[in-house]
C-alpha cells in the first residue's frame, strides 16, 4: 500500500514579494517521512517553509498541502490549513507568564477545543510524547533549552498534524541536545505518523540521522538524497 502524498509542489515558481526563489519546484513528501532540507542562508529554505503554510503565496504552477490546494488557497482558509500542521521554529514563542500545562492548553483553545476534559487528556498525552509528562507546572523560564524545544514540539502536535514543518529548531541548542531533537522528531515522524520536513544548517545531523535530503540552491530544489554531509 503506498503512502498518501500529504505535501506536492508541481512546476512551482515561488516568490518573496516580486522576486523569484526557486524556480520550478517539483516536490512530494508522503504520510510518516522524514525528510531534512538544507541549503546556504538565504537560499529560499524559509520561502519554501512558508509557502507550505501559507504565508506565501503560490503564485505559478501546481501544489498541495493537508488536501489544500495552495494556487487557490483564500486568506480565510489559512487558520484551517495551520491546524492540520504543527509548525516549529528556532525562537521557541512560548508564552513567558504561563506554566507549560497552561501554554498547551491555550493553543487548544484558540484552535477550537471546548472539552475541558478532553484538552486536559490532549495535552497529557503530547507531554509523554515529548517526556516533559513530570514538567506540567514548569514555567518556560524554569525549562532548559531542550526542554523549552520539546514543549514547542509537543504545542505542534496537539492537533495531531499530518505534516510538522521544523525551521531550524536545533539552531540555538548544543549539539548533544540538538541530537535528543531530531531523534524525537524521527521518532514522531516512525510512531505518530506526521510527515516531518525539517530546515537545518547543522550537516553533522544528517550524518548521525540519515534521512532523505533536499537541497536547495541557485534557485532550485534538488532532492539528493545520496547526500554525505562529511563530503561537504
Amino acid at each position: 500500500m503506498s503512502l498518501e502524498t500529504v505535501i506536492s509542489l508541481e512546476n512551482a515558481d515561488i516568490f518573496q514579494e516580486k522576486n523569484l526563489v526557486l524556480h520550478q519546484v517539483d516536490f512530494k513528501l508522503k504520510k510518516g517521512e522524514f525528510a531534512y532540507i538544507i541549503g546556504k542562508t538565504g537560499s529560499g529554505k524559509s520561502s519554501l517553509l512558508k509557502t507550505f503554510y501559507g504565508e506565501l503565496k503560490l503564485e505559478l504552477g501546481k501544489g498541495s498541502v493537508a488536501g489544500f490546494d495552495l494556487s487557490k488557497l483564500k486568506r480565510s482558509q489559512i487558520p484551517k490549513l495551520r491546524r492540520r500542521l504543527g509548525i516549529i521554529f528556532q525562537d521557541f514563542q512560548l508564552l513567558t507568564d504561563r506554566n507549560a500545562k497552561e501554554n498547551l492548553l491555550f493553543v487548544l483553545k484558540a484552535t477550537g477545543w471546548t472539552n475541558k476534559m478532553e484538552m486536559i487528556k490532549r495535552v497529557g498525552e503530547v507531554l509523554k510524547i515529548v517526556g516533559l509528562e513530570t514538567k506540567d507546572y514548569k514555567m518556560p523560564h524554569q525549562l532548559s533549552g531542550g526542554e523549552q524545544q520539546r514543549l514547542v514540539i509537543a504545542r505542534a502536535l496537539l492537533n495531531k498534524p499530518e505534516i510538522i514543518l521544523a525551521d531550524e529548531p536545533t539552531g540555538n541548542l548544543d549539539p548533544e541536545i540538538s541530537n535528543d531533537i531530531v531523534s524525537l522528531l524521527q521518532q514522531i515522524a516512525r510512531e505518530e505518523g506526521a510527515a516531518i520536513l525539517m530546515a537545518t544548517h547543522e550537516m553533522r545531523l544528517l550524518d548521525k540521522f540519515p534521512a532523505r535530503v533536499i537541497k536547495v540552491e541557485n534557485n532550485k530544489v534538488i532532492d539528493d538524497i545520496n547526500f554525505n554531509a562529511s563530503s561537504q
